[in-house]
This record gives structure tokens, sequence and C-alpha cells, in this order.
């Protein structure tokens, strides 16, 4: 698994498109409940993201289960987005989709024209993402996978991978949302995945 380390980002500036962009590009960030989504495009967003998180409540039939994230207050209930410049000629524009069973329906139109996605994943509960990789593959969405290092337990690439049920062909790498320069690794490392898919196959 690859690794980034957190590192110290200074702010990050607020910078118009240049005239020169002709390539806009859709990633979604997606994953389980509370695995750092919102927290990724804000670090990683070059203008002020706009998110739609609401304070959770236990009233309800079915309120989020905060076990593995105790400290968590506010969930997002639509989406977040932001913007990440590449170059002069390509931008990104970052959806994070909600995680929360509830607000599946609404995946369908945040994948819609996606370029490729980012799946979260928090060692302390592996198998919440599942249903965001299936539904990927079933879309025939490229992504890769992203552990955000929430002080969980460790695991190996090999125990991930099992868990995961993932091919040796889907990147797998390790990071840490709260960080810039940690998040920018995980877009260009899908971006890469992309391209590399999309090159003709060698004889």
């Amino acid at each position: 698994m690859t690794r980034v380390t957190r590192a110290v980002s200074p702010a990050q500036p607020h910078p118009t498109l240049a005239g020169t962009t002709v390539n806009t590009l859709k990633i979604v960030v997606v994953g389980g409940f509370g695995v750092g989504k919102t927290t990724m495009v804000r670090s990683v967003s070059e203008i002020r993201p706009l998110h739609t998180e609401e304070a959770m409540s236990r009233d309800g039939p079915s309120p989020d289960d905060t076990t593995p994230v105790r400290k968590k207050s506010a969930t997002t209930v639509a989406l977040d987005f932001g913007r990440f410049t590449i170059d002069e000629n390509s931008v990104l524009y970052l959806f994070g989709a909600p995680g929360q069973e509830r607000f599946w329906f609404l995946w369908d139109r945040v994948f819609a024209g996606t370029l490729g996605a980012v799946v979260l994943v928090d060692t302390r509960s592996l198998d919440d993402a599942g249903y965001a990789i299936d539904r990927l593959e079933d879309n025939g969405t490229p992504f890769i996978v992203a552990v955000n290092d929430l002080g969980g337990p460790l695991h190996s690439d090999d125990q991930i991978r099992e868990a995961l049920a993932l091919g040796p062909e889907v990147p797998l790498v390790e990071f840490d949302a709260r960080d810039h320069s940690s998040s920018k690794f995980v877009l260009l490392a899908l971006i890469e995945h992309v391209h590399a898919l999309s090159l003709p196959d060698e004889d």
C-alpha cells in the first residue's frame, strides 16, 4: 500500500479558472458513514467547498450508528462539492456522496458522468465500503481505494484486499483526509489509474 504522511500545508488560495481550461472532469468521493469524505473534499478543494452537513439526531427508527466515530455530531445529507485544478487545461469537480443507507438513492445521480471514484475506507469498519464498491463495479466506474488514517487497527494490504474482495488491478493507498497534500496525492492516483485503463492493451 502506498502511504502518504501528514504534512503542514499552507492556506490554499481560491483562484479563478484559467481561460485555457478545456477539460472539466467529475470525481466522486464515496464510502461508509464517518470515513472522512467531507473532510477530504474540504482539505483538497481550492475553493470554499459546498457542503450539506446537518446535526445528527437520535430521533427516528434508524439513527446513525456512531460507535466507530463517537465524536461525530454532523453528517452529510445530500453531497459535498469542491474543485481541484490539475493544470491550466484540466480541472476536477469533486462530489462527496452521503454514506448513510437512507441516502443511497441519491448515488445514481451523483455517479452520472463520473470519470472515476475514490472509495474511502476506515480500518475500524472495513465492511462499510462493500456497498460502494459493489455499486461502482456494477456501473463499470473506475475507482481506487484510499484508507483514511483514523487511528484504527493496522492491516496489511492483503488483509484489506481480502476483506473488500479487491482484485490486484485496483490501486490501494493510505492517506490522511485532513491534509491537502495527502488528499491531492489520492486524486492524482485516481487520474493515473483512469489513464492507465484508457491505454490500449499490449499484445
